[in-house]
């Protein structure tokens, strides 16, 4: 959550500011702000509201070479423009912008009124200007305050700092919050995500915790919380400036929508030589697979519907125990999980605070760490003993789509990958790779259905519910086109297992009910149409998404997926039920990208 944008170099610091500001709005905030600064004072203009309000405030001809912004999701402290960033020291010599949250900010805060401090904001990051403000008052050298400032927060911080004291330089930080740095002829920069830097380079530097860095003009030096020196290793990031762009769509939800066919080619390229899968990474594991007793699929929200998806998969293909448990709460349950426990982690960003925070449990714990992420160098990717890597690039709308998709495909390869490790052989696995190689197809296919779709989501124009159902590997696919529906349209929308209606849920069934059902699994598909007419029965209006050969002549809207293995079926669902959620949300007028209240990233617990 909250973007950060950095900027020192030999051109005016404003354009890039808030061009990177505006590629990290997918990110989510609720007010915006910038400093800009000379060897005279900083300059500050800050505001509740979008960054349309911000632009609104500044001149056309504001020239200064260094400059810090920020967008922040509230945290500690209403939406005002008094607790947006950047927070400013009493003298307006120092300002800082920073993302995350500072645990012990109430203590800090009480030793530093003693020391005739006055605060102005209810933020926790206000605290964080003072006390380096503090440190350099005892000591005028920045680079030591930053280090003796750091190591008195606990939690999560991303930091950038830029003085009146060193007018072309900036300050950063990290730890547990992302930030990644970059360099070009225009200057040298910094930001919260790829995403603000690609239109300036494409070599990035991630930050690792624990490490700062200075920024000047024509350089950058790196070091960590005792001030040594760190040689800086840049990648490469191979996404064109598109990417993040709509490319013609009116959202980036649409655009990555249609992208999927691309990104699940891309997941899958090389990861198939004849039946045998092609995980290197997995490989290279030091593991002893024979002393694996226990599995955990750990993630949260959308990646969490992956991990139920990949849950069942697991026990189908090798028999082995295994669970699912949500990042949240696997850091406070006192998992029951050791040497010989294999902890898989889900995460679109690599940053998602509370998936983090379980990863270094599971390690502390002894576990053997397997991470599928989408962003390189991103925190979870470098800290577990192995990290795959969807391809499904930038995904800029709030709501997840392409990265959905491509978690389901690598999981699965992972999975198949692993029953191969343990010696199990996968019952048709010959078939079942032939129609994953086809998938891009088959999700190409899957999207010729979006007239359709597009006309039964109509149905929800004056509906404030909706009800998913489905069995099996169709109740992940239930809880995640409950979950984007809500999350775009605003529309309530529940997930149940088919069979557990008549245990509760069919109450809620009334004339018009909206009643989205998934019946694609061969062997229960039949079950599943029984719970079906249940809820015809009381005047639900039911959208079947089901397979070629399923007899649905008693259905009025049905949506048949292209024939393929049952256990590939989740990926055309996906593709289906977001087109639902999409265009419920244009029959509301939703700000569709920019879903309120949420953000891309979740980086604090």
């Amino acid at each position: 959550m909250c973007g950060i944008t950095g900027f020192t170099g030999k051109e005016p610091a404003l354009p890039f500011l808030l061009q990177g500001l505006s590629r990290l709005e997918y990110r989510g905030y609720d007010s915006a702000g910038i400093t800009l600064v000379n060897s005279k004072k900083l300059r500050t203009w800050k505001t509740k509201g979008r960054l349309a309000e911000l632009e609104k405030l500044l001149q056309k001809d504001l020239t200064q070479s260094c400059g810090i912004g920020h967008t922040r999701w509230a945290t500690h402290g209403v939406p005002s423009n008094m607790n947006a960033h950047p927070h400013m020291n009493e003298a307006c010599t120092i300002s800082v912008v920073h993302n995350g949250i500072v645990e012990n900010y109430a203590v800090l805060k009480e030793e530093l009124i003693k020391e005739g401090y006055h605060f102005h904001s209810e933020t926790d990051s206000e605290v964080i200007v003072q006390l380096l403000d503090y440190y350099y008052s005892k000591k005028p050298v920045m680079k030591d305050a930053l280090i003796k400032t750091v190591k008195r927060l606990e939690g999560s911080y991303a930091l950038c700092i830029t003085t009146i004291f060193e007018p072309n330089t900036i300050y950063v930080a990290k730890k547990e919050s992302p930030m990644v740095l970059g360099q070009s002829k225009e200057g040298v920069f910094c930001a919260s995500d790829a995403p603000a830097l690609l239109a300036y380079t494409k070599d990035i530097m991630p930050l690792q915790d624990g490490q700062m860095a200075i920024l000047n003009k024509n350089s950058l030096e790196l070091f960590d919380q005792n001030g040594k020196s760190i040689q800086p290793k840049f990648i490469h990031f191979p996404y064109d400036i598109q990417a993040a762009q709509k490319g013609g769509y009116d959202s980036f939800m649409m655009k990555e929508i249609h992208e999927q066919p691309d990104v699940i080619r891309e997941t899958l390229r090389g990861r198939f030589r004849g039946n045998k899968i092609v995980l290197p990474k997995i490989d290279e594991l030091k593991a002893d697979w024979n002393s694996i007793s226990n599995t955990v699929f750990i993630a949260c929200g959308t990646a969490y519907h992956a991990c139920i998806y990949a849950n069942s998969l697991y026990q189908k293909y090798t028999g082995k125990p295994s669970s699912v448990i949500p990042a949240s709460e696997f850091r406070y349950c006192d998992p029951n999980v050791d040497e010989h426990t294999l902890c898989i982690f889900v995460s679109q960003s690599g940053e998602t605070a509370d998936t983090l925070a379980a990863l270094k449990l599971a390690k502390a714990k002894g576990c053997t760490t397997i991470a599928v992420v989408n962003v390189l160098g991103s925190s979870i990717a470098r800290q577990t003993d192995a990290v795959l890597y969807t391809a499904a690039g930038p995904e800029i709308a709030v709501a997840s789509t392409k990265a959905y998709t491509t978690q389901l495909v690598l999981l699965h390869v992972l999975i198949l990958k692993l029953a191969e490790l343990y010696g199990i052989k996968v019952n048709g696995i010959s078939r079942l790779i032939k129609d994953m190689k086809r998938l891009p197809e088959l999700t190409e296919e899957t999207l010729g259905y979006e007239k359709e779709i597009k006309k039964y989501a109509k149905m929800l124009k004056d509906q404030r519910d909706a009800y998913f159902i489905g069995r099996q590997l169709d109740y992940p696919s239930a809880l995640e086109g409950a979950l984007k529906l809500k999350e775009v349209s605003y529309v309530h929308a529940d997930a149940y297992y088919a069979g557990e209606l008549k245990h509760g849920p069919i109450a809620l069934i009334e004339k018009n009910t909206v009643v989205i059902a998934l019946a694609t699994q061969p062997e229960i598909a039949a079950k599943t149409i029984s719970n079906i007419k249940e809820t015809v029965a009381r005047g639900a209006r039911v959208i079947l998404i089901t397979d070629p050969d399923m007899d649905a002549k008693e259905f009025k809207y049905v949506i048949r997926i292209p024939k393929m293995r049952p256990e590939l079926m989740a990926i055309p669902s996906a593709v289906l039920t977001q087109l639902f959620a999409y265009y419920a949300a244009k029959e509301k007028g939703c700000d569709i990208d920019k879903p309120r209240n949420l953000a891309k990233s979740v980086t604090v617990e």
